[in-house]
């Protein structure tokens, strides 16, 4: 404890016996509410949304209701699951719903806690986001969660990545015969938790998960729901998507307009679990739709040949705190030799800069069976925090075709982006944000700082008695691993489950082949043979089990002593034999992923131990000081296979893990402050598209684009020295179309000047707007105008996109003329913003009348995709098609009827430049 703690108090200490007056008022209403029939409890919910929404307004509030509504949540946890929460879980909730960080500790019931303040804060009618890690999770929790919210009268969905489904409790008979049929004779009882019969499913049956409490129904369905669980990706993708939807059905998440006091309906409340997975470590990756683009395979199969000849500290330098690299004098010498240039800047451009770049960044720093794998002539990324494969997910910028070429299979296309966002700034659209984890303290800062939320430590309903045994240090690598294959072959002989975490599948292998040679059975668990999962997780708390596994097994994974389905003979004899033994074979750089790989053992007051094995060779050790400590230890005279178990140096360990959370956080902050800038522009940009479909009329707004393009021409040509009423002519007629007249009425209307001609044309558009109108229908031109606005603003805001990322790149240069680099950021990127919306009003303007409605078959749409990291990229489903200039994108696959331009539009000579100055396209960009 702190000298500060000691004479002030400890604040979470404090903070948390402040919430046990209302933990009493929750427990004196228990008797009450057990006396409820099914019935009458689940009419609380009426009875409780009446008082907070009554018709007349001014109802209670959503604290003066919890004690009740939490009460209510225990009493059907009971009935239907047959778990009661404790106070320390009531406590946790209340923590939810005011919108902090709950951190518990491994197997005290996260998933329950969290049916308290989503029950709550659904009854204001608003829509909850339960946000889980991975789409198992989100069908897990909505089926064994949704039983609770079931019976008390709301309705749960759930979102994953190939469908989406509501909870159906009507399907209960299908569950009920299916256990029948997968226990045959030697079942549990038949109340058996629906998790255990999903595990079950996978061990016994071998098949594929189904929940048959889960009934397929529209993502638009599930969203309406009172309480949707889904992934983090999936409410960020489908947020994209519905900010590139075409008409105001295609928007599956609920639709909202921005109105003051609030951030809109479809953001309400949202429950992030394992909340520093998802806004830490996952805070690096911001999610991107985009389509293919440019093909130039053949330049990366060129570097990936070039790279490997040159050498470290030679032809390149490599920082590996920083995990950068960078190409010397001598290296661009030596490529340009080999590519046969005299100098790769001017011959190749940046182009052949940026594919070296990349492609030496594929080679020195991308590991495979580290970073990655290689599967079925695919390169698939490993989740360097858990540990598991990430299908689909691309780095960008080149990286991933990079590393593509250097493993010698296919090189796929690069792509454009056309909707982004980070997760910093996804969550932060919610008007509230909570969540709960079992390690959250480490990055108390950044969630206070970026998040504005707090965390809160909740005590354990047993006391902790597991054992944290201080670090093992070893001088050589080789040492560890023989002193690791020792303890295991010792705990192995006595009976206790031990669990091995390693950091890589390479170093998963590793220590695999060596218990092997030492006839030691065991199981092993990382990214390669994923699909048996379920089945070691259950037997790894099994007397004598040996489970060797990466960061998979790190977190949200829960191992019961005696194995899964419990029995108890097995249970008391792990218990006997220590519980859980847990070994780290190295230290990873957040101090969180250690925690989390300890909280495996010693779940809800069982026994367990925990000890972490380093040598002076581990990658963290080495980077920070390793050769420093490998020396004193030699001149100590200690063996490969002497242990040190050292205070001091387990110290440094975790300041060296410090320092990298540090470095991260600053990265993430980094990326945060240019986000944030193009996050104004964003919300401006969906904020116009949402008004333009809910609003009644979108013919106001091309009104208002055409009188303000008609207003810039007359002020400019009449600012000149010399009006020319030719030009202005020339001008309006490119957008109007042909009209012999005109050049004459504004000849004669010159003498009134600019304001009597502004009139004047303001009436003229009038006037072809209306016969174009009732040429084609009232309904349909509503229809044109919004694609026409749409496709506008779409085919620009990607424009846009690209055109700050290259700004984002060349201001950091700006640095070394002593000016700021984000400052510079800012400044420039609102004067492109400021162009873009002209460009907007003016491309409205000239395309409005020069296009039509045609029928059309069902559009082919592209990908999506999600970055890991500041340059990752993941592929999904969704697909847009970018071409503005033929308008063939289509709203959705269920939309025919669309409008295309009858020719591909170019900018003519005579036409108003489409920058927006007024001039016209000959005199300005065209000259």
């Amino acid at each position: 404890m702190s000298f500060v703690s000691k004479i002030f108090g400890d604040a979470n200490i404090k903070f948390v016996n402040s919430l046990k007056p209302v933990v009493d008022k929750i427990n004196l209403l228990e008797k009450e509410y057990e006396q409820l029939s099914g019935a009458q409890l689940r009419e609380k919910t009426a009875e409780f949304k009446l008082r907070i929404n009554p018709p007349a307004g001014g109802g209670e509030s959503l604290d003066n209701v919890l004690p009740e509504a939490f009460a209510a949540v225990r009493e059907a946890s009971k009935r239907t699951l047959g778990q009661r929460h404790f106070d320390v879980q009531l406590i946790g909730g209340i923590v939810l719903h005011q919108g902090g960080i709950s951190e518990m500790k491994t197997g005290e019931g996260k998933t329950l806690v969290a049916t308290l303040p989503s029950y709550l804060n659904a009854l204001s009618g608003k829509g909850v986001h339960i946000v889980t890690v991975n789409d198992y999770l989100s069908r897990r929790d909505a089926t064994w969660m949704g039983q609770i919210h079931d019976a008390l009268g709301l309705s749960v969905g759930c979102i994953n990545h190939e469908a989406s489904y509501l909870y159906d409790s009507s399907l209960k008979s299908k569950v009920e015969s299916d256990k029948e049929e997968i226990f045959k004779g030697e079942p549990p009882a038949l109340d058996v938790s629906l998790s255990t019969l999903d595990k079950e499913r996978d061990i016994k049956g071998g098949f594929k998960v189904v929940h048959e409490f889960l009934k397929p129904v529209s993502r638009k369905e599930a969203y309406a729901a009172d309480i949707t669980y889904g992934t983090n990706n999936e409410y960020g993708f489908d947020y994209l998507r519905d900010n590139m939807a075409f008409t105001a059905g295609d928007m599956v998440q609920r639709p909202y307009l921005d109105s003051p006091g609030r951030k809109g309906g479809g953001h309400n409340y949202a429950i992030v679990d394992e909340v520093d997975s998802i806004l830490i470590d996952e805070a690096r990756t911001p999610l991107i739709i985009s389509a293919p683009d440019t093909d130039s395979t053949k330049l990366y199969q060129t570097f990936s040949k070039v790279v490997p000849n040159l050498k470290e500290n030679d032809d390149y330098n490599v920082d590996e705190k920083l995990k950068a690299v960078s190409i010397t004098e001598k290296g661009i010498e030596k490529v340009e030799k080999m590519l046969g240039l005299s100098d790769i800047y001017n011959e190749g451009g940046i182009r052949y800069v940026h594919h070296l770049e990349q492609a030496l960044k594929a080679e020195i720093l991308f590991r495979i069976d580290k970073d990655y794998v290689v599967k079925d002539g695919e390169v698939i990324i490993v989740d360097e925090f858990t540990g598991r494969l990430m299908p689909g997910r691309r780095w960008s910028e080149g990286l991933h075709q990079a590393v593509e070429a250097k493993e010698g299979v296919n090189v796929q296309k690069e792509s454009r982006t056309l909707a982004t966002i980070t997760f910093q700034n996804y969550f932060r659209l919610y008007s509230k944000l909570a969540g709960m984890t079992g390690t959250a303290q480490t990055s108390a800062e950044e969630f206070h700082k970026v998040y504005n939320i707090d965390v809160y430590t909740i005590p354990t309903n047993k006391p902790m008695i597991r054992k944290d045994s201080p670090d093992r240090i070893y001088k050589t690598e080789a040492g560890k691993y023989r002193a690791l294959v020792r303890e295991i072959k010792e705990r192995n002989e006595t009976g206790q489950p031990v669990l091995v975490g390693t950091v890589s599948i390479e170093k998963n292998e590793i220590l695999s082949s060596m218990l092997e040679r030492e006839g030691i059975p065991h199981k092993v668990l990382n990214a390669k043979n994923h699909e048996k999962e379920a089945e070691i997780i259950a037997q790894a708390g099994k007397p004598g089990a040996v489970t060797v596994a990466t960061n998979m097994a790190g977190r949200g994974v829960d191992i019961i002593l005696g194995g899964n389905p419990p029995d108890h003979e097995l249970q008391n004899k792990s218990i006997e034999n220590g519980g859980l033994h847990v070994i780290g074979t190295e230290r990873h750089e957040a101090r969180r992923i250690d925690d989390q790989l300890r909280g495996r053992s010693g779940r809800q007051g069982d026994p367990g131990s925990s000890q972490f094995f380093v040598s002076t060779e581990d990658e963290l050790v080495r980077i920070f000081g390793g050769d420093r400590l490998k020396n004193i230890m030699e001149r100590l005279g200690v063996g490969e296979d002497d242990v040190i178990e050292n205070r001091f140096i387990s110290s440094a360990i975790q300041q060296a893990q410090t320092k990298i959370e540090g470095h991260n956080f600053d990265i993430r902050k980094y990326v945060l402050e240019y986000d944030d800038v193009m996050n104004k522009h964003r919300e401006a940009i969906y904020r116009l598209r949402k008004e333009i479909l809910f609003s009644e009329s979108s013919k106001d707004i091309v009104d208002d684009y055409l009188k303000s393009q008609i207003s810039n021409l007359v002020e400019f040509h009449f600012s000149q020295p010399d009006t020319n009423v030719e030009e202005l002519s020339e001008s309006i007629k490119a957008i109007s179309g042909p009209d012999d007249n005109l050049h004459g009425k504004l000849i004669e209307l010159s003498k009134t000047g600019a304001e009597g001609i502004k009139n004047y044309l303001n009436e003229y558009f009038d006037e072809k707007y209306n016969a174009k109108e009732k040429e084609i229908t009232p309904e349909e031109m509503r229809k044109l105008e919004r694609f026409v606005l749409l496709r506008t603003i779409d085919e620009l805001w990607m424009d846009h996109i690209e055109t700050m990322e290259y700004l984002r790149d060349s201001v950091r240069l700006r640095a070394y003329g002593q000016r700021d680099p984000l400052v510079e950021y800012k400044i420039e990127g609102q004067k492109l913003f400021q162009q873009l919306t002209e460009t907007i009003k003016v491309q409205v303007a000239n395309l409005i009348f020069k296009v039509g409605l045609v029928q059309r078959p069902t559009v082919t749409l592209k990908t999506e995709e999600k970055r890991p990291d500041i340059f990752g990229e993941e592929k999904g489903a969704t697909q847009i098609e970018p071409s503005f200039a033929k308008a063939t994108a289509g709203r959705s696959e269920r939309n025919s009827s669309q409008p295309i331009t009858r020719d591909e539009h170019k900018v003519g000579r005579n036409d108003p430049c489409p920058c927006g100055s007024g001039k016209k396209y000959k005199k300005c960009h065209g000259a």
